[in-house]
């Protein structure tokens, strides 16, 4: 199928150096918040993309669930291909396309896992039935049917009734402390504007960069 003749110009405001926060962070909230008010559809959705050990390259949406100047934060299964390939090589990049607003934001940088206590408090903040999905599932793992998923799910519900359900042992946070992030602002004729922050030494340069 040849989709060669898809395409729409990209008709919005400039973004210039000097309308940046000399901050990345700052700016990117700044940027988030635009999202949410645009009523774009999960604004914390991010690409999160990976490579273990082979080299060989693996992307996934995730939830950002936290984000400051240590990094930002996403919580998963500490069993899944995604935490394999982090234990592998504890580096990631992440994408947020908020299409909507022709801007997109990519972050990369070194990952290390939240502590304990941080996933505590999230994972204590969840509905119930997500914090049940998050011991039935053994994720990245084959299974033969839905029916079993079920069954797993009737299982947990009578081990823990009506109490309190704990954090499980193989369930947690990762950060992405970010080394480098890029605002991309679509323009008309492909002529984007791009943005690089890079992390030095006594804080970030700010560079533009060609479309």
């Amino acid at each position: 199928m040849d989709i060669s003749d898809m395409r729409r110009d990209f008709e919005s405001e400039g973004l210039n150096r000097e309308h940046l926060d000399s901050d990345p962070f700052r700016q990117f909230e700044h940027w988030f918040n635009d999202a949410r008010r645009a009523d774009i559809l999960e604004p914390n959705a991010m690409s999160l993309a990976t490579a273990g050990a082979n080299g060989l390259p693996d992307v996934r949406t995730v939830l950002l669930k936290y984000f400051d100047r240590d990094g930002f934060v996403f919580y998963t299964n500490y069993g899944s291909r995604k935490a394999a390939e982090l234990a592998e090589n504890p580096q990631a990049a992440l994408l947020f396309p908020w299409l909507g607003l022709n801007r997109q934001v990519t972050i990369q940088g070194r990952v290390e896992k939240v502590s304990k206590a941080e996933s505590l408090k999230y994972f204590a903040s969840r509905p119930r039935g997500s914090q049940i999905g998050a011991w039935v599932s053994e994720q990245s793992r084959a299974i033969s049917s839905r029916g079993l998923l079920e069954q797993k799910v009737a299982e947990i519900k009578q081990r823990f009734g009506d109490g309190e359900i704990p954090l499980p042992s193989f369930w947690g946070g990762y950060r992405v402390m970010a080394q480098r992030i890029e605002f991309w602002q679509g323009r008309p004729s492909r002529l984007h504007d791009r943005f690089e922050y890079l992390r030095a030494d006594d804080g970030w340069t700010i560079q533009r960069l060609q479309p």
